[in-house]
């Protein structure tokens, strides 16, 4: 790819996500360039292709970023796993965040591949962690499935969600990942954890549940 076409991906990247995709024509990112319209329709013929190219890269960027990090199924590669993905969900908030174009034939289909790699790889974490000795027998059918799925969940919707509540604060999912997994931590299990993130991250998982319960009736 030749540097005016990267330039057009990262200029339309930054309008789609400051504007949102519907919201910005070939006009728009050409003027944003300083080149006509017809200089950027020789790379890109139209928004779909521009699309296809930057939806193209965010899964390129993620592959590149998961090669280089360990292939071992530890919860420190879990870790990182979900890092990533929040790394990605900001720098391609449009796609994340637009409903429409989570229905695109084209963003699903890709979606729908990355989501069975995610909770395949979430699978066999919890497995690996079994195995080690880390976490407890699985308290119920299901329930680690059910911790693989919630942990998807968590990790591609997290940036959609906060706008929903309108809380984009420093607020970390992973958190709520671990707050999932912890209860199943053998001894032996909950050592590693802190060996590996340390004591002040148990510390910070969030405050203590307090809720008062009003105008309700008493039985």
């Amino acid at each position: 790819m030749n540097a005016t076409a990267q330039r057009a991906l990262d200029t339309a990247l930054r309008l789609f996500n400051a504007q949102g995709y519907a919201r910005v024509s070939l006009q728009d990112i050409a003027q944003a360039m300083g080149i006509s319209r017809g200089n950027l329709a020789y790379h890109f013929r139209d928004k779909e292709a521009l699309l296809a190219a930057l939806s193209g890269q965010l899964w390129d960027q993620l592959l590149r970023e998961r090669a280089r990090s360990s292939q071992l199924p530890s919860f420190a590669n879990l870790h990182q796993e979900v890092q990533l993905y929040y790394r990605m969900q900001r720098a391609y908030a449009f796609i994340f965040t637009d409903p429409h174009l989570l229905q695109h034939p084209l963003i699903r289909q890709q979606f729908r591949e990355q989501t069975a790699l995610t909770l395949q790889a979430n699978k066999e974490a919890l497995a690996f962690a079994l195995r080690l000795g880390n976490l407890k027998p699985e308290p119920f059918p299901g329930c680690y499935h059910h911790i693989a799925f919630t942990t998807w969940m968590l990790t591609f919707f997290w940036l959609p969600q906060q706008l929903i509540r309108g809380e984009q604060t420093g607020e970390d999912g992973e958190k709520y990942i671990w707050s999932l997994l912890l209860p199943h931590f053998t001894d032996k299990g909950l050592a590693a954890f802190r060996a590996h993130f340390g004591e002040d991250y148990l510390a910070a998982l969030g405050p203590p549940f307090e809720q008062e319960i009003r105008d309700l009736p008493m039985f």
